[in-house]
């Protein structure tokens, strides 16, 4: 009995770590395309809602990207019951190393700039890009994340992608402009 009153102390001692995951009724993301190939520039907004992943003990964060998550298959109506099948089928999933003792040691109002290596995992694609995310702790169980300075992907770089291009083909872009503004609102949560 005296060895598990001991104990106790330690026990108290040790920090726990979250299980932080994406709420995904609280994470997007948002792209404003800018269409060049019409009679003047028109810029259209995409959205990628209900944000899944989350950040195993050991760091590493998933996120896993579906079709189904885009609002791209609102704009094509009526599909046939197959798309379906593949909409909900991850496209590619991103990953990165975040501990989550860093988040588990900010205290409520205060944020941390983190620089996360996001490797984009497929078959397909091997590329890899440092993201600076901003992380503020909202809650007791709540970190609110957003970019820590404004982003874009490079138009080009889409269009170069045949899978990409496409999927933009099919929307009606022949030509974008180069830069695209990229958004990331997104909550993760320690359930």
């Amino acid at each position: 009995m005296k060895a598990l009153i001991a104990l106790i102390p330690l026990l108290l001692a040790v920090p726990a770590h979250a299980d932080w995951q994406l709420d995904p009724g609280q994470s997007r993301v948002q792209a404003s395309i800018t269409q060049l190939d019409g009679d003047a520039p028109q810029t259209h907004h995409h959205q990628v809602n209900n944000l899944q992943g989350d950040i195993s003990a050991d760091g590493t964060l998933r996120l896993p990207l579906r079709l189904s998550q885009t609002d791209l298959l609102t704009r094509f109506g009526d599909l046939p019951p197959w798309v379906g099948l593949l909409a909900n089928t991850p496209l590619v999933t991103l990953v990165a190393q975040m501990p989550p003792e860093r988040l588990d040691g900010l205290d409520i109002g205060e944020s941390m700039v983190e620089t996360l290596s996001f490797r984009v995992q497929t078959d397909l694609i091997n590329q890899e890009e440092a993201v600076p995310l901003r992380f503020t702790r909202e809650g007791l169980n709540e970190v609110r994340v957003t970019h820590a300075e404004p982003m874009a992907m490079d138009g080009r770089a889409l269009m170069a992608n045949s899978t990409v291009r496409t999927v933009l083909s099919l929307l009606g872009y022949q030509e974008i402009d180069e830069h695209v503004p990229v958004t990331l609102n997104a909550l993760l949560v320690n359930r």
